[in-house]
């Protein structure tokens, strides 16, 4: 492994990964908040401080042997708890809570493709200005595939929470059953590739729009 671009990678990835995984759990508790659900506020999660949020495994350990890797990115964050019992209505107020955080990650998303367009324009060193482009462009692809990721409609992923949400309650009950082992189930699907159908195109996408901002530069 080649220790300076492993170093490189790190520089230009770990504060868009990190504030990825943040801002997304954040955004739960404050839609909780926002439906009566004190919890996270009490337990001090909705602090915008990456320290509260950072599961060492989660989105440190895995993400830098990814990169070390070169393989896809990936990671998580502590969950930020939300009580449902807290809310007037806990099954329409949970749809919100779960779309919050991907929500939150395609905002960021957005506001990566203003950073990237702006330095595209931007005069001085090379290797400043090209660092910072690489790093909108990080925080572009990480967002955009968080988001997509969590949207998937398998508890524990903010998806399976929307999905149970909308479902009739016994129909929303078999598929709650499925959370203990959800993890696993998507852990297992993404190591075998199934997921391809959603992310090449998800990939091809921030390509182009990646290409198109860094195009308007000229």
């Amino acid at each position: 492994m080649d220790l300076t671009a492993f170093l490189t990678k790190i520089s230009i990835w770990a504060i868009p990964v990190v504030f990825a995984i943040t801002l997304h759990e954040v955004a739960h508790g404050w839609t909780a908040r926002y439906f009566g659900d004190r919890t996270a506020e009490l337990l001090g999660r909705l602090s915008l401080n990456p320290l509260r949020h950072i599961d060492p495994v989660g989105t440190i350990l895995v993400p830098g042997l990814l990169l070390a890797l070169g393989g896809p990115l990936f990671g998580w964050a502590k969950p930020v708890p939300v009580a449902t019992r807290a809310m007037k209505n806990p099954r329409r107020s949970m749809i919100w809570v779960a779309l919050a955080g991907p929500g939150a990650n395609f905002a960021m998303a957005g506001a990566w493709c203003i950073a990237l367009a702006s330095v595209a324009h931007m005069n001085g060193s090379v290797t400043l200005v090209r660092w910072i482009a690489l790093m909108a462009q990080a925080g572009i692809i990480i967002n955009v595939v968080l988001a997509v990721f969590n949207l998937l409609p398998i508890p524990p992923l903010d998806g399976g929470r929307v999905l149970a949400g909308l479902l009739p309650p016994p129909l929303a009950a078999r598929l709650d059953r499925i959370e203990p082992i959800g993890f696993l189930i998507v852990l297992g699907l993404t190591a075998f590739g199934l997921f391809g159908w959603l992310f090449n195109p998800t990939y091809r996408v921030v390509g182009r729009v990646i290409g198109a901002l860094l195009g308007n530069s000229a």
